[in-house]
């Protein structure tokens, strides 16, 4: 009956151990490839979605009195001389100056008109937002060729616990509408300096950082 018992006990303990095992296979995820620390080449990125709270310089030619500068509001309107509230959020700075162009045409001749963007905020789709264990969670707006070291420059690094090797990188994948899930490693590029550990971000990626449990 104790040999039984014994042998009970270890084929408990071995089938516990491979569902632990199966369980941490399951659950990893892909990695992104290195990133250099610096571009070998600029190049543009997207083009520039208004968000809310973005500062707009709107410039309409020969016409000063119907120029001005403006926030959009959090509903994602605007409000300017002559027009009132016109849909801004989700549209690049041209089709807005092309929308107000159209809206001007009722009060005065073939009107030209120019959307600057002076201080950006953008659309959730073209922030990258860090949270969990670093030392200023944020929304930042992405930049073109923005890479994980620039993210975490901007939020001043990793606190005294976070588990930088077990953070996450969410993306959405417009090809197949979900999202997926990357491991990266905060710790082996902010702490050891590997370069390799350097990602390239896309417009819309979220940064999980778990804290440490000792």
């Amino acid at each position: 009956m104790a040999h039984f018992s014994k042998t009970f006990r270890m084929m408990l303990v071995a089938g516990v151990g491979a569902m632990a095992l199966t369980s941490c296979v399951g659950a990893s995820r892909p990695e992104l490839p290195a990133a250099t620390f610096v571009a070998s080449q600029e190049q543009p990125g997207e083009e520039y979605i208004i968000g809310p709270l973005d500062q707009l310089n709107i410039f309409v030619w020969r016409n000063p009195e119907l120029s001005t500068k403006v926030q959009v509001r959090p509903d994602g309107r605007i409000t300017t001389p002559l027009i009132s509230d016109m849909p801004a959020v989700g549209k690049t700075p041209r089709m807005l100056a092309d929308d107000m162009k159209i809206a001007l045409g009722e009060y005065i001749k073939d009107p030209l008109v120019s959307v600057i963007v002076e201080n950006f905020s953008g659309t959730f789709s073209q922030q990258v937002r860090i949270i969990g264990a670093t030392a200023k969670p944020a929304s930042i707006p992405y930049r073109a060729n923005m890479t994980l070291l620039d993210a975490m420059i901007a939020v001043g690094g990793l606190s005294e616990y976070a588990a930088g090797n077990r953070a996450k990188l969410v993306r959405y994948d417009r090809s197949t509408g979900k999202q997926v899930e990357y491991t990266i490693k905060l710790s082996t590029l902010l702490k050891d300096g590997d370069s390799r550990a350097n990602v390239r971000l896309e417009p819309g990626d979220v940064i999980i950082i778990p804290e440490s449990m000792f």
